[in-house]
Parts: C-alpha cells; structure tokens; sequence
C-alpha cells in the first residue's frame, strides 16, 4: 500500500488526546533516534545490488555521456544512398559500387516487408495488446476495491471493539487511581505514625 493510502485507523480510538508537553516529549524523543540513525544508508534488510558488469563498449559509452561528449560514430547511412560513377571507373569500382546497390537494395526490401507487417498486423496487435492492458487494470482495480472494503469492515470491527471496553477501561483505570491513592495514604499514614512513635521514644514515654 502506497503513501497516499495508508490507513491510520489501527490507532486507539478511546485514548485521550496527548498533552502539548507529551506531545513535545515524544517528537523530541523521535529526533533523537533518527539523529543516532544513519538516514543516507539503506536499511539493512534490503538485499544487496549486484556490482554492475558492462561491456568495454558500454562503458565507454557511459564515460562519453558523463562528459557531455556528442556521439559521432555510428551507422554509415551513405551505403544506402543511390550512388553513380563516371565512366572512366574502373572494375573494382563497378563492384563496389554493385555490392553497395546490392545492400541498399536488401535494405529496402526489408524495410517495404515491415512497414506491410506493420500496415496488416500492426493495428490488431496495438488493440490486442491495449485490450489486454486494460483487462490487468480492471482486475488490479477490482482488488484495490476488494482490499479496501476488507481494511474498512476491519477498522469497523476494531472501533466497535474498543467502544465497547472503554467502559470498562475507564473503570479500572479509576480503581487503579484509587487504589493507588488509598496506598498512598497508608504510606502516609505509617510514615507520620513512624514519626510519632519516634518521638515519643526520644522524650522517653515509650
């Protein structure tokens, strides 16, 4: 589940809000941990990258585009350009030239077979897989729309949960307060007794 869609709804709903002063206490106590925390490292359970493995070629390439170099070598387009020589050309020349011809030729030929592939079968092909894109869209939709309906009926079925202890909770936690009060004042109690009972026993009428 991404960012923008999480759902915070797994937070206690009956718990009182925090106080300015706790709330302070604990974005303190945050920034401290992340301080200690190396936030630029990756965290560890990711797995480890393979080390890169290029080819001198590519490398090279990756060096040129670093430096900002423009490329200049590349296919020799002028092979399939139409070609002519004078007369006066000689044998080695003419043959040449014909394996040139020859090349462009086979060139041309393949290209008018694609772009007939591409006239015949290209469109079908384009909606086939456009139609086929569109199915994995829906049934990815469908379950977005499934997960969050089951996120919902969950959250539903906390908050009632909790509603229906709070009740009980503030409950104990009153009896907890009193109780610890009541110990309290029994230690109170025994401590001014202690004192009294001190006292007495320094003045000697016990």
């Amino acid at each position: 589940m991404s960012l923008t869609n999480a759902s915070h709804d797994s937070l206690p709903y009956i718990d009182r809000p925090l106080t300015p002063s706790a709330t302070s206490k604990a974005t303190a106590l945050i920034a401290a941990e992340l301080k200690q925390s190396d936030t630029s490292a990756l965290h560890p359970s990711l797995p480890t990258f393979p080390s890169p493995n290029f080819t001198p070629f590519v490398e090279q390439e990756l060096e040129r585009i670093s430096k900002n170099i423009p490329f200049t070598d590349g296919v020799d387009a002028s092979r399939y350009e139409p070609q002519s020589l004078p007369p006066s050309s000689s044998e080695e020349e003419y043959k040449k030239l014909l394996q040139t011809s020859y090349a462009t030729t086979t060139h041309l030929q393949n290209r008018l077979t694609n772009l007939t592939l591409l006239s015949n079968f290209g469109q079908n092909a384009w909606l086939i897989s456009n139609s086929q894109t569109e199915g994995v869209l829906a049934s990815l939709e469908h379950e977005l729309v499934s997960l969050k309906e089951e996120t919902e009926i969950l959250n539903r079925e906390r908050k009632r949960k909790q509603v229906e202890v709070q009740p009980e909770m503030e409950y104990l936690e009153k009896k907890w307060k009193d109780g610890v009060g009541r110990v309290l004042e029994i230690e109170v109690a025994s401590e001014m007794v202690f004192r009294e009972t001190l006292e007495k026993r320094r003045s000697g009428q016990v």
